[in-house]
């Protein structure tokens, strides 16, 4: 089985992505990551570029990685100036990683824009590529930026870049495509020829996706002969993204037969690719290949049937392979199928088509009034509950108000609020009244402190539920104000992840009903666990 070297540059290319932003801890944290799903090398950043990234190199010198090498990024001497005054070299040599990693001109265009001929570009290679391989007596890889388009325009030139790289002691050689533009082909005969020109070259594929081909490109480039992927976790980088690492790992190991991580690593892809995510502050995609939430979601009816039956029929893979899970999803396109594969544990009882049949027509019925239940598990949860005769909730609410100080004439004295929304909840818990109120930015944070303090005397398990999500659509734009909006609330607890959805034209009401069955939901399932709990002691 083929080795093929994973070099993962999500901290220096992918931050150079469009709202990418990450935080010295984020990089150290996303670094252990990787090391523990097995790449071969990260790419920590351009010292000297920025004090971030300076602090990174010192401090990952710290962390107990198992076989992660850190590599260092930068590019060849400028042109004035010889390697050994080159202040960027030096840097790199300061930051003593475990390998190097520079760029230099492939194409004619960019080697005329920096004011350099091309022989003086050539001795800029082989001499950078020599001193710090001299310097720091550690691997130099070399990436020769934009080859391809530089292939394009002058063969002949493109290749002698490479052969000056080779020249100066270069033990990889990473070709890039920087615009993203290429075809698979053109990769191919690229790669053909140089070769044929070289000899005895270890070649890498660095390429970003700006054609939507970064992927099949660097597929191609391992059937080449690349011995290196170069990508970034998610596919984040410049404009449209550097390749996705978890869709080439994926299809390398699961499909190619490509050995890239240690023997059973590939099971925490999924893990890995949400952990980026999380550190970015971003919802990747989610139909994203292999790890995304929905990249194994099934819908329709006949989807549901078959895959029950033969997961083959609709699944290209396995999803337990890589740390994913299935998912069946319910909607008005639902049919039995989806409810009984989505409920067939918790709820045995659903083989009675008659319940089945009534779920899914209230399903359709709310849904055709603006409700969506496709990732509301906790409403949706909760219809069934009632349908089956386990709806118990263990408070109901009475009425909410909502106040803010902002709408007083005057200011009142001594006011310390400082903007925050006051609100105050009345609800009945088994005989009594509970009427408390609560502070917070904005009504709705402030009416789920509310509900948790009436609630949270007889039931304190609730201080573990957190809303960790909150997004409004609104469904009827045309009605203008009086359109319907629909909220989707994200709740934690006891280390479950659930959403609830409420409808109405007034955002306040549809977020606290969606706020109620959020409660419902949770304490609901508490009850139940608490008592099987109890029930297994017995036994």
């Amino acid at each position: 089985m083929k080795k093929i070297e994973i070099y993962d540059t999500t901290l220096r290319d992918g931050t150079q992505g469009e709202g990418v932003n990450l935080s010295l801890q984020d990089k150290l944290d996303i670094t252990v990551a990787l090391d523990e799903l097995g790449v071969d090398f990260v790419e920590g950043g351009w010292p000297g570029s920025n004090p971030k990234d300076v602090d990174f190199f010192i401090q990952v010198k710290d962390l107990d990685l198992k076989s992660l090498k850190i590599s260092a990024f930068g590019s060849t001497h400028r042109v004035d100036v010889e390697p050994e005054d080159d202040f960027f070299l030096a840097k790199l040599i300061e930051a003593e990683a475990d390998l190097t990693c520079i760029f230099g001109k492939s194409w004619d265009l960019h080697v005329e824009t920096i004011g350099a001929t091309p022989d003086r570009n050539l001795e800029m290679i082989a001499g950078s590529v020599e001193y710090l391989a001299k310097s720091t007596q550690k691997p130099v890889f070399y990436d020769a930026e934009h080859f391809f388009d530089g292939y394009k325009s002058d063969p002949g030139y493109a290749i002698a870049t490479v052969q000056a790289a080779v020249d100066g002691g270069a033990e990889r050689v990473i070709l890039c495509d920087t615009n993203g533009g290429v075809l698979p082909h053109e990769i191919a005969a690229a790669m053909k020829d140089l070769k044929k020109s070289v000899d005895g070259i270890n070649l890498g594929i660095h390429v970003h996706n700006d054609g939507g081909l970064a992927v099949a490109n660097t597929l191609r480039a391992i059937e080449e002969g690349a011995v290196q992927v170069q990508g970034s976790m998610n596919g984040i980088g410049e404009r449209c993204g550097n390749v996705d690492l978890t869709t080439v790992l994926g299809n390398l190991e699961l499909k190619l037969g490509y050995r890239c991580l240690p023997e059973g690593q590939i099971k925490g892809l999924t893990n890995v690719s949400r952990k980026v995510w999380e550190h970015l502050g971003m919802e990747g995609p989610r139909g994203q290949p292999f790890v995304g939430p929905s990249a194994f979601a099934h819908k329709g009816g006949v989807h549901v049937s078959a895959v029950q039956k033969n997961p083959e029929t609709y699944e290209h893979i396995n999803p337990d392979v890589i740390g994913n899970s299935r998912k069946v999803l319910i909607s008005e396109l639902s049919g039995g199928s989806n409810l009984r594969a989505k409920l067939a544990n918790r709820y045995p009882e659903l083989e009675d088509t008659g319940t089945v049949r009534a779920i899914l027509e209230e399903i359709q019925d709310k849904e055709h009034t603006g409700y969506s239940y496709e990732n509301a598990d906790g409403s949706f949860d909760l219809i069934v509950r009632r349908h089956v005769g386990q709806y118990n909730p263990v408070f109901q609410p009475i009425y909410y108000r909502i106040y803010s100080p902002n709408n007083e004439d005057q200011p009142v004295a001594g006011d310390d609020s400082d903007g925050l929304i006051e609100a105050s909840v009345k609800v009945h818990i088994g005989d009594t009244r509970s009427l408390t109120a609560a502070e917070g930015h904005g009504p709705i944070d402030a009416l789920n402190k509310a509900l948790q303090k009436a609630l949270g005397d007889e039931y304190p398990v609730i201080g573990d539920l957190h809303l960790t999500d909150y997004s409004v659509k609104v469904i009827n734009s045309s009605q203008e104000t009086a359109a319907k909006v629909r909220v989707l609330i994200e709740h934690s607890f006891e280390g479950e992840k659930f959403s609830t959805v409420g409808v109405n034209v007034d955002i306040i009401e549809a977020s606290w009903n969606a706020l109620i069955e959020a409660y419902h939901y949770a304490l609901m399932r508490h009850t139940e666990f608490f008592e099987e709990l109890n029930s297994s002691k017995k036994k």
